[in-house]
């Protein structure tokens, strides 16, 4: 397995170092407060959070192919082995502790190797965008509950929704109103300056004042907690003591931890991968984890996790590779070394109100939003794997995530899409027969499109479809195959049934257009006699030819294809463009893209590009429906133009006279229709313009005088 060293860092852009460096110099204050507090929830004290901020984070920079990702101590993993310490009746913060800790951070570092080797990073490709974001969105959600009694003046919250809300109705017992007030007015800083000045290092300059009003004001005296003083200096490098918990719990415990931490984080990679058009390889994340908590181990610290929180705030300050890790890593050290004089002096509610902001900024509302408008099936999913973690933890959501991203792929599979064809006048495709009432079913013939695998779920389906839509009449039922890759035994035992009832019934049946693989699969599964039978064919034409039935085919409702099929290219038998492409909502398309070129023309002032539309190509037909519409708008237009109504009208009319010549000339068929919906486009805009009307129609008649 070949591994990259320093993905991120090669081919370095020199514009992106600025960022970094701010960006990491961020992090590594940010990671103060968050850090000292998580290493406290994992039973550690609380400098054990600031050396988890170094070399597991040096490490990670290095291996890790994610530009934006930040490593450090956090949230999921910290609570885990905070309560297995409860667990085995280990007193938080006692030497026992200390020393029990590193043992279950050093398996959770093994079983993340043998995640490795096993490349389980595979898991995340079956994990959709809805999950990812609920999952994210809970994390996040999850995180702020946790952190917003520190600004009431109390302590970090644990465990789940329910226990996090009756930790902060405890809290409002013993509320301290300065703290609030500072917490909540730096909280409404950071928001209105990512809105106002989104570049600027906002949280440093307010951790700057809050330590300067700590030390020369008197926020201790008002109540206001700060962080607690830290002894200078690096922590010590052991080899933990496996003797000192049984190694059956250490390798069942540490299992859970590292799951969460493999799913977690590379869940949170990929979205904002995604979101920034990166990509990532999975498999090698899971060796920088690995590597980052064997660090961890090695120091005597809690198992390390991507943290959403400082990845959220890395990208506002536009840190855009992994030396803003490393800058985070170094400052850390920095600050062990000779700064920790600095720590005592930081309010906690300034502090709060700086990872409250950087989470809320991570948090993906905005997607259910847009998932409730375009599918509620995807927002009831997003609303599942968001509530699984609020309410039952990191582990169970991500459980929870997982199997609804199976579900949805069942849920998607088993409503496939489906439609019936038939065929153009004058044109060889078959198309959907719903496209428009151009297209006609063949008479006596039943051709059904199924576009997706054939499976246990969806099977019936193509069943109901087919049976509900057999007629007294029909001779021939041929099934569109193209989107079909593969299919199960049941579906093999369904198209058999189909088969045999059809053949009762005295109807042909086909399988036509699918890839030859399923041909394979169809001997495999026992359906070879029907490939044998001649019921599979390669193309709808063929099988049609095969029960004589020939160009140009009959067609329901008496039309006769074979007079309109004497030229292919006429233009009555076009589809329009518009029509095809937004369907029934066509001519409200048509008014919105108007809208936009009446805002270019006051850019450009260009009439002629108005004229011609933003499709390029527009059919004839299209072309004069545009201009029917521009008239409507002719004082809007005159508004911006500065062009007089006359004028306008004018070349309006003389760019539809260009359209039916080109009509009369290329489809002289069609020209008497293109005079009949003139006529009626006309009534149209004589209802709802007249004195507009009344300018196109003299226009007219000046224009026959002159002839």
């Amino acid at each position: 397995m070949r591994v990259s060293l320093a993905h991120t860092l090669r081919h370095y852009n020199k514009k992106n170092l600025g960022n970094d460096l701010v960006a990491g110099l961020i992090i590594m204050a940010v990671s103060i407060p968050i850090s000292m507090g998580y290493a406290l929830i994992a039973g550690l004290p609380a400098v054990y959070g600031l050396y988890g901020s170094v070399f597991p984070i040096l490490v990670f920079a290095l291996l890790s192919t994610s530009p934006q990702l930040i490593f450090g101590v956090d949230a999921a993993p910290a609570a885990l082995i905070g309560s297995e310490l409860i667990t085995l009746g280990i007193e938080a913060g006692s030497q026992e502790a200390v020393a029990v800790v590193p043992v279950l951070t050093f398996f959770v570092a093994l079983w993340l190797l043998a995640f490795y080797f096993m490349k389980a990073g595979k898991l995340v490709n079956y994990i959709s965008a809805p999950v990812m974001g609920g999952f994210i969105t809970g994390i996040c959600s999850t995180i702020i509950l946790m952190q917003v009694p520190k600004i009431m003046g109390g302590t970090s919250g644990t465990g789940e929704l329910f226990e996090l809300v009756k930790h902060i109705g405890e809290t409002l017992n013993h509320i301290n109103v300065p703290s609030v007030i500072l917490g909540v007015f730096s909280l409404l800083i950071l928001l209105l300056s990512k809105k106002i000045i989104p570049k600027f290092p906002m949280a440093v300059v307010l951790m700057l004042l809050g330590a300067c009003y700590t030390r020369f004001g008197n926020a201790r005296e008002l109540g206001i907690q700060t962080l607690q003083k830290i002894e200078p200096g690096l922590p010590k490098w052991n080899i933990p003591d496996l003797s000192v918990i049984p190694v059956k719990d250490a390798v069942v415990v540490s299992l859970s931890v590292a799951v969460v931490i493999m799913a977690e984080t590379l869940l949170a990679e990929n979205n904002f991968a995604q979101k920034n058009g990166d990509r990532v390889d999975d498999n090698q994340e899971i060796l920088a984890f690995s590597a980052g908590v064997f660090m961890s181990a090695f120091i005597g610290c809690c198992p390390t996790n991507g943290s959403v929180s400082r990845t959220a705030m890395s990208e506002q300050y536009q840190g855009k590779t992994q030396l803003t890790s490393i800058v985070a890593g170094l400052s850390m050290l920095i600050l062990l070394l000779c700064g920790t004089g600095f720590i005592g002096y930081l309010p906690i509610p300034v502090l709060t109100a700086i990872v409250i902001s950087a989470l809320m900024g991570a948090t993906e509302f905005d997607l259910a939003v847009r998932l409730w408008k375009a599918s509620r099936t995807e927002c009831f999913i997003f609303i599942g794997a968001f509530m699984g973690v609020l309410l039952l933890g990191t582990i169970n959501g991500v459980l929870i995530g997982i199997l609804l991203s199976f579900a949805e792929m069942i849920i998607r599979t088993s409503k496939p899409s489906t439609c019936f064809l038939g065929i153009q006048p004058g044109h060889r495709h078959f198309r959907d027969l719903k496209e428009g009432s151009q297209i006609h079913a063949l008479l006596g013939v039943v051709i059904y499109r199924f576009s997706s695998n054939l499976f246990f779920a969806n099977a019936q389906i193509l069943k109901n479809d087919i049976e509900e839509n057999i007629k007294p009449d029909t001779r021939v039922v041929i099934l569109d195959a193209g989107g079909i890759g593969s299919l199960d035994i049941t579906a093999a035992d369904c198209i058999k049934r189909i088969h045999e009832s059809l053949k009762q019934k005295g109807i042909c049946f086909y399988i036509t257009e699918h890839i030859a693989d399923v041909n394979e699969q169809f001997r495999k599964l026992g359906l070879g006699y029907l490939i044998e039978e001649g019921c599979v064919r390669r193309t709808i034409h063929i099988a049609l030819k095969d029960v004589g039935i020939s160009r140009p085919y009959p067609l329901e409702d008496g039309i006769d294809n074979e007079k309109l099929s004497a030229s292919r290219k006429r233009a009555d038998n076009r589809v329009q463009e518009f029509v095809w492409a937004f369907g029934s909502d066509a001519e409200k398309q048509i008014e919105k893209q108007i809208m936009l070129q009446i805002e270019q023309l006051k850019e450009n002032g260009d009439i002629e590009e108005l004229l011609h539309g933003r499709w390029a190509h527009m059919e004839e037909l299209d072309e004069d429906e545009w201009l029917e519409h521009l008239e409507e708008h002719l004082k809007e237009i005159v508004n911006v133009s500065g062009n007089d109504e006359q004028t306008l009208a004018m070349k309006i009319e003389e760019h539809r006279k260009k359209v039916y010549d080109r009509i009369s000339k290329k489809h002289p068929e069609l020209a008497e229709r293109f005079i009949e919906r003139r006529h009626i486009l006309d009534e149209h805009l004589k209802k709802k313009h007249p004195r507009v009307y009344e300018m196109v129609i003299q226009l007219r008649e000046n224009d026959i005088n002159k002839v």
